[in-house]
C-alpha cells in the first residue's frame, strides 16, 4: 500500500529530526574544542552534498514551498508565499553568514571565500 505524501513528509521530517538530534548531541560533547566546533559549523554551509550545504538545502525547500504557495494561495496576494520567500532569504543571508562568522571566530583557518 502506498503512503500518502503527508506520511512521506512526516517520515522524512522524523529522519531529519533524528539526524539533527545526533548533531546536537555531538555539539554538546565535553570534548568538542573550538577547532572541531568551527569545522562542524562549516559543514552546515560549505559546498558539500547537497551543493551549497545544509542551510542552502533548507532555503531551497522553503523556496519550493513558496513557489507552490504562489500557485495555490487564495487571491494570490502573497500572504503565504512572501513569508516563505523571506524565510528562505533569512536562512541564506542571515543564518548562513552568522555561521561563517562564528566558524571564523572559533578557528580562522579554512575560511570560506
Amino acid at each position: 500500500m502506498s503512503r500518502t505524501r503527508l506520511e512521506r513528509v512526516r517520515a522524512a521530517v522524523g529522519i531529519a529530526s533524528l539526524a539533527l538530534q545526533q548533531i546536537e548531541d555531538d555539539l554538546g560533547a565535553d570534548d568538542v574544542d573550538q577547532e572541531e566546533l568551527a569545522a562542524i559549523l562549516r559543514e552546515f554551509i560549505e559546498d558539500t552534498d547537497p551543493p551549497g550545504g545544509f542551510m542552502a538545502a533548507v532555503a531551497q525547500l522553503l523556496t519550493v514551498a513558496a513557489r507552490r504557495a504562489e500557485q495555490v494561495e487564495p487571491d494570490r496576494d502573497g500572504d503565504a508565499s512572501c513569508p516563505l520567500h523571506e524565510a528562505a532569504a533569512l536562512i541564506i543571508d542571515n543564518a548562513g553568514q552568522r555561521l561563517i562568522w562564528a566558524a571564523r571566530a572559533l578557528h580562522p583557518q579554512g575560511d570560506l571565500a
